[in-house]
């Protein structure tokens, strides 16, 4: 009984905490990143999913058959990417860690494959990271209220162990 007792408080505790970890995102899901059948098949799938900052993107693709390209909007909307060493990853799988909040936007360079729906545009949120250089945010009243919680269950479940 206290060890079913002391596993349903740890694993309340562990809820509550989960809730700020970054997500990795698989591209086009079990697709994975290649020329579409639909030129809606990357749209479709950003649908209904939140992006934040310290998220990552996990770009899964054959090397010498696509790549992808960190583009701007005029290059996503035009299929015109201006690639270089900083921008391009050519080696699958490729993660891309979402660090700035705003319009993201990615394509492959290969010729015909961006205007078959080869493309990605996401909306990154703030999240619970930040990038390299700057300091993190103050924690919010929901984290400091999770973090309380987590710690009042945890000290339930430790003064349970002793008294049965």
């Amino acid at each position: 009984m206290r060890s079913l007792l002391v596993f349903v408080v740890l694993g309340a505790a562990s809820l509550l905490l989960r809730g700020s970890e970054a997500a990795d995102y698989q591209v086009g899901g079990t697709t994975g990143w290649t020329r579409p059948a639909s030129t809606s098949f990357y749209s479709d799938w950003v649908s209904g999913k939140t992006f934040a900052v310290g998220d990552s993107l996990t770009f899964t693709f054959t090397a010498g058959v696509h790549d992808v390209a960190t583009v701007s909007k005029s290059e996503y909307d035009n299929c015109n990417a201006s690639t270089s060493q900083d921008n391009l990853l050519t080696t699958g799988p490729a993660k891309i860690t979402l660090n700035v909040t705003g319009d993201n936007y990615f394509l492959c360079t290969f010729t015909g494959h961006c205007s078959a729906g080869q493309k990605l545009a996401i909306t990154v949120a703030e999240g619970n990271t930040t990038s390299p250089g700057t300091s993190p945010p103050p924690p919010s009243a929901a984290s400091s209220l999770a973090a309380t919680f987590a710690l009042m269950f945890v000290s339930i479940a430790i003064s349970l162990m002793c008294c049965f």
